[in-house]
């Protein structure tokens, strides 16, 4: 979802942005007008997370997956290439590590595979070695709606996280990272796109053969504007951050985050007829996975909730089951209105 508010903005702006007679869209990227938003939406953020003043942050094109690429040739994949930790907690930490493997060596230092990712794996001491480029993980896990409640401690070697799914959901101390980064359509804005927040001394390790769009340091001395960038993208991005400021910041955002999904989770704990996908103490606020009795119940509930008007509940063809991902934007009524329908189903459906 996108905040009601920042959709209205955009339509009330579309035709004449500013007083320009022109849209958002159709002024230069190297116009003043645009460098304003992109700072005003630098700032906002900084102001929002707290973010050091040694961080930069890159608007960045190709979405999360891109980067997937981008972390082992900015970090790891120069002559000769150094080894990349990967922590593997789901789908996409798989991907992540896997599209890693063709620019420099990886190894998967701990994994919840086993489990079919339920929940985030211990680490065990000694398994990071000092001299890895970085340390990957994904902090919280879509599919399987589980999140790292407590960072690891990488030493010397930079944590570097995919945070897509809940980036300024929740209070985070971003001295712990090297690298944080996100696609933009979970509590950003449109898809397409992603930030990267980097930590000043960790740029200029670029292997030679990166690509300009995909350098970083590139990225940074040109503030996003290697070439024309989504200008769309980052003016919504500006939108979401003011209404995130309106609602009064991360931390107010990160309590009702905690309400709604604590509701959703009373309904499935309280009941026999729903069975959650995470391990209790591993569970997301963001992405709530469960599963009816059956696959055929599953079914119906989708249906059900569709003809309700509850949408995009349908759980990844991994897990199967329903998800509810209930990201920022997404208010208590709404939440409210899914737990109503899950507890009519249940005493239906028993």
């Amino acid at each position: 979802m996108l905040p009601v508010p920042v959709m209205e903005q955009i339509q009330r702006e579309w035709l004449d942005y500013q007083g320009m007679g022109v849209s958002i869209v159709e002024i230069s990227h190297r116009a003043p007008e645009f460098v304003a938003v992109l700072e005003e939406a630098q700032r906002l953020f900084r102001e929002l997370s707290g973010l050091p003043d040694n961080y930069r942050i890159l608007f960045v094109h190709g979405g999360a997956r891109m980067q997937f690429s981008a972390l082992p040739l900015n970090f790891a994949g120069r002559v000769p290439a150094r080894q990349a930790l990967y922590v593997e907690t789901g789908n996409f930490a798989k991907l992540a590590a896997k599209e890693a493997e063709k620019f420099c060596p990886v190894q998967t230092i701990a994994s919840s595979a086993a489990t079919n990712y339920d929940c985030i794996p211990a680490l065990e001491a000694g398994s990071i070695d000092p001299a890895a480029a970085y340390l990957h993980i994904t902090s919280n896990n879509t599919i399987y709606g589980t999140r790292w409640n407590r960072f690891p401690d990488s030493g010397a070697v930079p944590l570097i996280a995919d945070m897509t799914s809940e980036l300024l959901s929740r209070v985070i101390d971003y001295h712990q990272f090297g690298v944080v980064y996100a696609g933009l359509q979970k509590n950003l804005g449109p898809s397409g796109m992603a930030m990267v927040i980097v930590r000043d001394d960790l740029l200029d390790y670029a292997d030679p053969q990166t690509p300009t769009l995909l350098d970083y340091t590139q990225c940074a001395k040109d503030n996003s504007l290697t070439n024309t960038t989504n200008t769309f993208a980052v003016y919504v991005i500006k939108l979401v951050l003011e209404w995130l400021t309106q609602q009064g910041g991360v931390a107010a955002m990160e309590k009702v985050n905690e309400q709604k999904a604590a509701r959703l989770y009373q309904v499935i704990d309280g009941s026999d007829f729903y069975c959650g996908v995470a391990q209790t103490e591993h569970r997301s606020i963001m992405n709530v996975s469960f599963k009816c009795p059956s696959s055929e119940l599953d079914g119906k509930f989708l249906a059900g909730a569709e003809a309700n008007g509850l949408y995009a509940l349908k759980g990844h063809r991994n897990v199967g089951g329903i998800r509810a991902s209930i990201y920022n934007p997404m208010p208590l009524d709404g939440v409210e209105k899914l737990a109503g329908f899950m507890e009519d189903f249940a005493q239906k459906n028993a």
